[in-house]
């Protein structure tokens, strides 16, 4: 026979109930989930910090649900921001040119956290094209640019009678004027004033054959277009780089275990992605694939980050919270 209204409605009323309860459990009385922090990610001005900085926004955003933000900063006051706690994490530190703000901030104060190793290892060199070196062997080492004539062939209108040195940003970390002055190397140093104006000037040089001496690191797609080859400077000690403050730096740029920084509150404001970031940690051909992707193939950061998550689905995982 046909069903009542009121019989109808049972049924449903019943299902409501039950969803209530469930809602009910899933949250403590008089309370709503409490929405995830936002997490602040520095990016520093070259790509790789970018591509870092993409694949821990896509895995924190998509696989742990935190809104990121981007704050792009320059390395050095990307600490205060830590300290603060105006940043939440920076993913790729050159220890070489922070050890006054690893004292400072690390060590002494404790209003930043060593976040480990982020896997990568870099190096700062002065570098040349081959075929300067194969013309003129000489200059392979620091010795080469103190004769002024072979130094000479790097001059410019800007720098006169002596060789260019090309710098780069000069919010990045460079003691290149104090190598040059206390070696006694007829060179001076000219700012580009980013990695894009280097590669525009590697790139007119090469073009033409030109000599050209500059500033520049690895890892990076750099070493994939050009035959580059970096000058044998006087090799680091740690005895060299006590001298910074006396501006004293005579030697060489040492080799970079490159690790990440934290704000020393983030493991209590957000657990899941504190542990996320300390267990992120790839190879140096992992982040190369990346920049070279982004530098030679024109791809973001973001796609970039993309494909490499698509194909290395055992490493990322890995850095989840179990």
């Amino acid at each position: 026979m046909p069903i009542s209204p009121s019989r109808r409605a049972a049924p449903v009323a019943a299902v409501l109930a039950l969803l209530m309860l469930v809602l009910a459990a899933c949250a403590a009385p008089g309370q709503t989930p409490a929405a995830k922090p936002t997490i602040k990610l520095a990016q520093n001005p070259w790509s790789g910090s970018a591509v870092n900085v993409a694949v821990a926004k896509i895995l924190l955003s998509e696989k742990l649900g935190y809104p990121v933000e981007v704050v792009d900063i320059d390395e050095n006051a990307q600490w205060a921001g830590l300290a603060k706690g105006d940043l939440h994490a920076s993913l790729e530190v050159w220890p070489s040119g922070h050890g006054e703000n690893i004292a400072e901030y690390i060590e002494k104060q404790k209003v930043v956290e060593n976040g480990g190793e982020l896997g990568v290892v870099g190096k700062i060199s002065w570098y040349e094209p081959k075929y300067v070196v194969e013309e003129h062997p000489e200059l392979a080492t620091w010795e080469g640019f103190k004769n002024p004539e072979l130094a000479r062939l790097f001059a410019t209108a800007e720098t006169g009678d002596k060789g260019q040195f090309l710098a780069g940003d000069p919010s990045w970390v460079q003691y290149d004027d104090q190598i040059i002055a206390n070696l006694g190397l007829h060179l001076q140093v000219v700012v580009a004033g980013s990695e894009e104006a280097i590669l525009a000037a590697l790139d007119a040089a090469y073009s033409r054959r030109q000599p050209i001496l500059f500033y520049f690191w690895t890892p990076h797609s750099i070493h994939a277009r050009y035959d580059l080859v970096p000058v044998q400077l006087p090799p680091y000690s740690d005895a060299c780089y006590a001298k910074i403050p006396q501006r004293g730096v005579d030697c060489d740029y040492p080799a970079d275990v490159l690790f990440k920084i934290f704000a020393t509150n983030l493991k209590t404001l957000a657990p899941e992605a504190y542990t996320f970031l300390k267990n992120f940690n790839y190879s140096t051909a992992d982040q190369i694939s990346m920049i070279a992707a982004v530098e030679v193939d024109g791809k973001t950061p973001e796609e970039a980050a993309r494909a490499w998550l698509d194909a290395n689905p055992d490493k990322w995982q890995a850095w989840l919270p179990k």
